[in-house]
């Protein structure tokens, strides 16, 4: 059987596509990116995780408390929802006010943590005004401990008091590490392990997407970085300089939404800090991180 010219045409051009596409600058950095996924939340039409080496489900319990007792659901009242076709990528998990309940995914399998040379990376996008719809106080759009917000803990907080509000990256390693015996009231903000964005990009009308990285913790040396990233833009770095976070791994929870109000979509978990360009490449994915997973 013989092939017309046209059809061949066509064969000839759709292998050429797809070797291009093969041996595109991106497609090698997707597969590492792939590689290193360990938790992706994409929050469409669920609240499970699309893809998690731990436990998919979101939890929700008693904000305040330790061990912070969780069990999989949402809190009452449609407060945390789904927001079909509200999200970056399809759907959103939308938080209609502040809630008093702790919403999670378990840390267990799904953060990569490690107690000696650890490092990581969390990815999620935001779409809020913080002076217009925030509630007054403190709001962890992100909080990741075993303990307290102070001690072991990465978060991303609106500030309470300034106007703008700030946004700021907290990486605080084991209490006594990082403040050693200091009483929490002798040490002012400026001395916390913090990096503050003084006019975050924000609104209502767009998805901000926010990113920071860990490297080289739990080493014992002074090696350990952080770097803190909004639209892929560096805003600031912490490091070098020791850190050290001791988990309890079982009770180790990724919290979701303090006093938050607003929309998150395409929440990432890496068990490696990414470099600049595979940033870029993350934000570029035309349907967000399930392309690593399909």
């Amino acid at each position: 059987m013989k092939l017309r010219p046209d059809c061949l045409a066509v064969a000839f051009a759709s292998i050429a596509l797809a070797a291009g596409c093969a041996h595109h600058p991106d497609a090698a950095a997707r597969r590492e990116l792939g590689r290193a996924l360990t938790l992706h939340a994409g929050f469409d039409g669920t609240t499970d995780a699309a893809y998690a080496r731990g436990d998919r489900r979101l939890q929700v319990g008693p904000q305040w408390g330790k061990p912070r007792p969780v069990k999989p659901g949402l809190p009452p009242g449609n407060a945390v929802s789904i927001a079909p076709g509200a999200g970056l990528h399809g759907d959103a998990l939308r938080f209609d006010r502040k809630i008093q309940e702790l919403v999670c995914y378990l840390a267990a399998g799904n953060i990569g943590y490690r107690t000696n040379d650890w490092s990581g990376t969390v990815s999620y996008w935001l779409k809020l005004d913080p002076e217009r719809d925030l509630e007054p106080g403190y709001c962890d759009t992100i909080q990741i401990t075993s303990k307290a917000w102070n001690d072991g803990s990465f978060f991303n907080d609106f500030s309470k008091d300034e106007k703008p509000r700030l946004f700021r990256l907290g990486v605080f390693s084991d209490l006594g590490v990082w403040n050693g015996t200091r009483k929490a009231d002798a040490v002012s903000t400026a001395e916390q392990p913090m990096i503050p964005v003084t006019h975050p990009p924000f609104g209502r009308d767009r998805w901000t997407h926010v990113l920071f990285t860990w490297e080289h913790f739990n080493t014992g040396r002074a090696d350990g970085r952080a770097r803190f990233y909004l639209d892929g833009v560096l805003q600031g770095e912490l490091g070098p300089s020791v850190q050290t976070f001791t988990w309890d791994i079982p009770t180790t929870r990724i919290m979701l939404g303090l006093a938050y109000t607003g929309l998150m979509d395409d929440l990432a978990i890496f068990d490696r800090a990414l470099a600049t360009d595979e940033i870029g490449v993350l934000r570029r994915l035309a349907g967000g991180v399930a392309e690593l997973h399909r």
